[in-house]
């Protein structure tokens, strides 16, 4: 609900122009996803959120999408060019976060990239660091588990409750015996398990996101062995 309030606020624009004056123009006109001006800015159609074309892309190719903002499904084939903010786009002038010199929102990509100033401020951004000191160290290869493959068909990028209703509308009746792609993800999950009845699985083992709930510092073999316990009780 605070996404849909603070992107409908966004959207609001007086008569005379946009709220906030030339200081906030730029984050005014940023896609939520890059978080840069908009480049080539589409529109989705049932809730009116605006993105760059190319970031909004991925979203377009699963089955069924939600918008990256307020997360309500809506139908792709009602994306369309937002000419409206286009034309502000060109209409109006912000100054860059580097020189302060003042640029058509359009060509300030352009800009940003050719101003030293700017390089100059990412070239000396902090580089990360623990806010509390630890011994443990940062992780450098983290597995997808965001994202999952369909073990019937192949449709990609299906998120848990995505790829649920996918097997559910899709491979209901489907007999073959599947590897589960988000246990086999899991540091304790075997890629050359297959389960007998992968719907009844998915409903009774996956209705919460493991990544939300499981304490990484748990030992691995206890969560093998809890895994393990589940798996037989479902057999």
């Amino acid at each position: 609900m605070f996404r849909s309030l603070v992107a409908s606020a966004q959207q609001r624009q007086p008569p005379g122009g946009p709220a906030g004056g030339d200081s906030g123009l730029e984050a005014q006109f940023s896609c939520p996803i890059c978080l840069e001006v908009y480049h080539r800015p589409v529109a989705i159609g049932s809730c009116g959120h605006t993105f760059c074309g190319e970031c909004l892309q991925p979203c377009l190719q699963v089955p069924s999408p939600l918008c990256p903002l307020c997360r309500l499904p809506f139908d792709p084939k009602k994306v369309d060019k937002a000419a409206h903010v286009e034309k502000q786009l060109s209409s109006y002038k912000a100054p860059c976060r580097g020189c302060n010199k003042k640029v058509t929102l359009a060509k300030m990509r352009v800009h940003i990239s050719s101003c030293m100033k700017v390089q100059e401020q990412m070239a000396n951004c902090p580089k990360f660091v623990p806010v509390v000191p630890t011994s443990q160290p940062i992780p450098s290869a983290i597995p997808n588990r965001s994202t999952f493959t369909c073990p019937y068909c192949g449709a990609r990028n299906l998120d848990q409750q995505e790829l649920v209703k996918h097997c559910v509308d899709n491979h209901r009746s489907d007999p073959n015996r599947v590897v589960c792609p988000i246990c086999s993800a899991m540091p304790w999950g075997d890629p050359g398990y297959r389960s007998a009845n992968f719907l009844q699985h998915l409903l009774h083992r996956h209705k919460f996101s493991y990544d939300t709930f499981v304490d990484y510092s748990i030992d691995e073999e206890a969560a093998f062995q809890a895994a393990l316990a589940l798996s037989l009780s479902e057999n």
